[in-house]
């Protein structure tokens, strides 16, 4: 009851949360806010709520401004923001990019906030690296104790880098603001650009040389309607210029907190304007010692970066070719995110060489990057045989939540994919760790039904492994299923086939079986079966003498002697003159049998 009055409790809390901020906001009438989560943009003003689209469920956030939280601004600074941050979205929605944060709905406005949705967020860098600002509190769980990988560094540099190139090269625009709160981390953890609300667009006509216009920094306005002053770049007081070389000077900060001691800026200017004009000019003369924070392969090109000159500062594409993104986890998820753009040949080889991969990644990275990514392609039959054993991979990898959360659901379209067989064979072949992790309920609904079909199927190797597999999870299977369906599919098997290595595994499934069947079910389903076999091997008659005596020995079943003398013996003993059959196996067969235990009294199960 606890249990249920806390989660009543937070429900209840999201929901008064949200009723005095988005009634009234048109975002409401297509999506629907459940949780908040997280906040990003200037001054970390921008409340993020895990959401989703009313009409299609597809999971969303929703970005609030509540224009409250400028109440004891002066009324000339609150309406500078607003527009500041109306401007940002505006200009944010009209942009298409990997890089760029997606906007699903665009901006609306009431009398209390500003909304708008987004794909699916988790949190803002500066979140991420400790700036709780405007967060729930307490913070959530999964931002507890967070700490970014380098994998994950490198790439989401790489994407802001890759992000920072397109807006200079195709859309002619400066950022003006690249910070940690202007930096969103999607929930595949894919870092995307936001907070556009300083940029500055080009001026020029068409063909001629970019120009983008220069505002000087105002005092007399709240430090929060101007860019942060800790990622601004030294020209913008040293020769009032900017160009998208200021931008790269942000990114080298950013790359600077990123690796710093408690995620300070290098500066730690703050709002302090003269603070920032005395950094400018002692950055003239940085020493070597005050970047010793920042990885080693790094290090050299970020003072670059840092440069007070910015022609000699690298642009997004010589950034992106240098060494430190010469890593296998790096071009590993870079391929993952071109993959579409690659035929089948060119897949299934990456996919052969992925395990290697897998296996030294960081295990949240593969639940959330890799595994999206791999997905997809199950759409595509003839890839899964080899996108398959590296879901698998990471499944080995995770807790039963993280399996039954992210991998089950993508599985379970798989399981009734029987074209190419590969897939059923390997799905066999892990059919260990998918009943580990597997609830009983989804074992029955889905599992079960792939055994049977394995068992159907006209592969040997498949059906085999079936066999095999079978007896591990007999005590998940019912009573109903196991005399109904799973026990005529084994009979069936065992008369109709033309293999005698499956004749044999049938036999020895079934022998296998027999503690998990009642004394009923053995007499009427499994000793009337034995002598309808059609098949005289020695092999198969050892197979069959095996269910005899397991029979005939466990003290649940407990076949009488009635039993034996009137069906079990009739059959045995003209099989003794069999022409195959070795010394020992006729010595098997004529042994007497073990005494049988004395019988329980079990009453007859009612179906």
């Amino acid at each position: 009851m606890d249990v249920f009055n806390k989660f009543y409790s937070s429900v209840s809390n999201t929901v008064s949360q949200l009723s005095g901020v988005l009634p009234g906001n048109p975002v409401t009438r297509e999506f629907e806010a459940t949780q908040f989560i997280a906040s990003a943009g200037p001054g970390l003003l921008w409340k993020v709520y895990k959401g989703y689209k009313k009409s299609t469920k597809q999971e969303a956030s929703i970005f609030v401004f509540e224009k409250k939280l400028l109440d004891r601004w002066t009324k000339a600074d609150r309406d500078v923001m607003i527009e500041i941050l109306r401007r940002g979205i505006v200009q944010l929605t009209k942009l298409r990019h990997p890089q760029v944060l997606t906007v699903q709905h665009s901006l609306e406005e009431s009398r209390e906030s500003l909304a708008f949705a987004t794909e699916p967020v988790f949190a803002s860098l500066a979140n991420i690296l400790g700036n709780t600002e405007n967060m729930p509190q307490p913070i959530p769980n999964n931002m507890v104790n967070y700490k970014l990988y380098e994998v994950e560094i490198k790439y989401g540099l790489m994407q802001i880098a890759e992000g920072l190139a397109f807006l200079h090269n195709d859309v002619k625009l400066l950022h003006h603001n690249i910070s940690p709160e202007s930096i969103v981390v999607n929930q595949q953890g894919a870092w995307k650009i936001f907070g556009f609300d300083f940029c500055i667009a080009n001026q020029s006509s068409p063909g001629a040389a970019p120009f983008w216009p220069f505002t000087e920094y105002c005092q007399a306005l709240h430090p929060l309607t101007q860019p942060a002053l800790d990622y601004l770049a030294p020209e913008y007081i040293l020769s009032a210029s900017h160009s998208p070389a200021s931008d790269i000077y942000s990114l080298g900060m950013l790359i600077y907190a990123l690796h710093s001691t408690g995620h300070q800026s290098l500066g730690n200017i703050g709002n302090d304007y003269m603070k920032f004009k005395k950094f400018a000019n002692e950055l003239r003369n940085l020493p070597q010692s005050r970047l010793l924070c920042v990885t080693e392969g790094l290090r050299e090109y970020v003072k670059l970066m840092l440069n007070t000159t910015p022609e000699l500062r690298p642009d997004p594409h010589q950034f992106l070719k240098i060494p430190y993104f010469e890593d296998v986890g790096v071009k590993t998820l870079n391929y993952l995110d071109s993959l579409f753009q690659w035929d089948n040949l060119q897949k299934s080889q990456f996919y052969k060489g992925l395990p290697q991969v897998i296996q030294k990644m960081p295990h949240r990275t593969c639940i959330y990057r890799i595994l999206p990514c791999l997905s997809k392609e199950f759409v595509n039959p003839p890839m899964v045989p080899f996108v398959l054993p590296n879901v698998l991979l990471i499944a080995e990898n995770s807790t039963k939540e993280e399996y039954v959360k992210y991998i089950l659901p993508v599985l379970k379209p798989v399981m009734l994919i029987q074209d190419p067989i590969q897939i059923l064979l390997i799905f066999m072949q892990k059919m260990e760790l998918l009943l580990k992790l597997t609830p009983g309920e989804e074992v029955k609904s889905d599992i079960l039904p792939m055994l049977y079909r394995a068992l159907e199927s006209e592969a040997q190797q498949i059906q085999e492994l079936c066999l095999c597999v079978l007896p591990t999870f007999a005590a998940l299977i019912d009573y109903p299923a196991m005399k109904n369906a799973l026990l005529p599919r084994i009979k069936k098997l065992c008369i109709s086939t033309g293999y005698i290595s499956v004749r044999v595994n049938c036999l020895l499934c079934l022998g296998k079986l027999l503690e998990h069947l009642d004394k009923w079910l053995v007499l009427d389903e499994i000793i009337p079966f034995l002598p309808q076999i059609p098949s005289r091997e020695p092999a198969v008659l050892m197979g069959i003498l095996g269910i005899y005596k397991v029979a005939l020995s466990h003290k649940k079943l407990g076949i009488t002697k009635e039993v034996m003398a009137t069906k079990v013996l009739p059959f045995l003993i003209p099989l003794c003159v069999e022409n195959g059959l070795t010394l020992s196996q006729f010595n098997a067969l004529a042994a007497p049998p073990p005494p049988p235990p004395p019988p329980l009294l079990l009453p007859r199960p009612l179906l």
